[in-house]
């Protein structure tokens, strides 16, 4: 029996050779030791002790739509109206959701590289052509994205998806850049689909990343995708969201039933708890930043290493002088010096020759994995790294 199949998680494969071993430090996985908020934990209770079990509208519930609502226009622009917020069972299904809306089987689809693999394969998925087109790597260890080159990739093409703040580079799109993409997009006919899960997760002092939100006119063709996971560190509850163009919310619900069927009703309690907690995000932020910090303290004058501090997200994402192999360079970390990091080539051809570090972990986490990954990185130096980099 012949089944569709897509390309492995290298990050997977990496997380069961550590689950193998014993005293491995864990910094391969996109996500935070930090607690989830105890708001949305006694909300949940407080929602299944009710009753709060029974199939929802598949829409959301109205209390999450109508605080997304307020959220939104709080924090962005332009206003959101509850009639274009749609509840989705993770981030992951709002971006899958989005491109079967959008995309036919044979259509091509723009996404920036190096970035999160399983946007790609939920393209390849609708049987789309996934045509990658690479941010710029600077000397210091920053990215860019070519605006040029992305114009010509546009050409023809059905959608474009963009990830700012970045996972797994931390690049984040200036406001004028936005305006540039959403000008191209709409000159171009494409469908621009922003996966945003990252925008609270920035460094600059904003309260979040610019985003399509603050730009876009609500009839434009832009989808936003979001999620829980990130920025209130609700990885496991699985519960996202999108803001979708006015008017198309019916079709998108319609979608969404024969995906999943909405969303636990007391999972979707505990968000709408979670968004009115201010002090958890603030606190959060924080962690990250020390996360930051010390991955950037750790990386400092390393020879053969580039690394900048990212704008956003939670990500180191190390270049490796001469690493052409970053899946036999990650396996030795986690074989011979007992630190478990993402490599690069899991993010596509771009990211090759890279590692990437979660850096949103406990401060003494951090310490043991940072002076492990260090450790290991001089030994590559000291011992000849070879064309492979392993």
């Amino acid at each position: 029996m012949d089944l569709v199949t897509i390309p492995g998680s290298r990050i997977v494969e990496i997380s069961r050779l550590a689950f193998g071993l014993p005293d491995v430090e864990f910094l391969c996985f996109g996500e935070s030791d930090y607690p989830s908020p105890a708001s949305a934990r006694d909300a949940l209770v407080t929602a299944l002790d009710g009753g709060a079990t029974t199939y929802p509208d598949v829409r959301g519930t109205p209390p999450l739509r109508d605080a997304l609502s307020r959220y939104l226009t709080e924090l962005h622009a332009k206003p959101v109206t509850e009639a274009r917020i749609q509840i989705t069972a993770s981030g992951m299904a709002a971006v899958a959701i989005a491109l079967t809306a959008t995309v036919r089987a044979g259509d091509r689809v723009v996404l920036h590289s190096p970035s999160w693999p399983n946007i790609g394969n939920a393209a390849r998925l609708r049987g789309a052509a996934v045509d990658e087109l690479p941010l710029d790597a600077t000397p210091e260890g920053r990215f860019r994205l070519d605006l040029d080159k992305l114009e010509e990739k546009l050409r023809g093409a059905r959608a474009f998806v963009l990830n700012s703040p970045n996972n797994p580079t931390g690049w984040t799109a200036t406001r004028a850049e936005l305006v540039a993409i959403l000008d191209l997009c709409r000159r171009h006919r494409v469908w621009l689909i922003s996966d945003e899960v990252y925008s609270r997760l920035v460094y600059d002092g904003a309260a979040a990343a610019p985003s399509l939100l603050d730009i876009a006119e609500p009839d434009n063709a832009v989808i936003i995708c979001n999620s829980f996971s990130k920025t209130w560190a609700m990885t496991g509850w699985r519960l996202g969201w999108m803001v979708v163009p006015e008017g198309a919310r019916d079709a998108i619900s319609d979608i969404v039933e024969v995906t999943h069927s909405g969303v636990a009703p007391f999972t979707q309690h505990a968000g709408a708890a979670a968004l009115a907690d201010t002090a958890f995000t603030e606190a959060f932020l924080a962690h990250c930043a020390r996360g930051r910090d010390m991955a950037g303290e750790a990386l400092a004058g390393l020879n053969g290493v580039r690394y900048a501090a990212p704008d956003g997200a939670f990500y180191a994402f190390i270049g490796v002088d001469g690493a052409t192999d970053s899946m036999a360079l990650a396996r030795k970390l986690v074989t011979e010096h007992g630190v478990a990091v993402a490599p690069g080539s899991a993010f596509g051809a771009a990211g090759e020759g890279h590692l990437r570090v979660c850096f949103a972990q406990r401060p003494e986490r951090m310490a043991r994995a940072m002076q492990r990954l260090r450790d290991g990185l001089r030994a590559r130096i000291s011992q000849g790294s070879g064309a492979g980099g392993g």
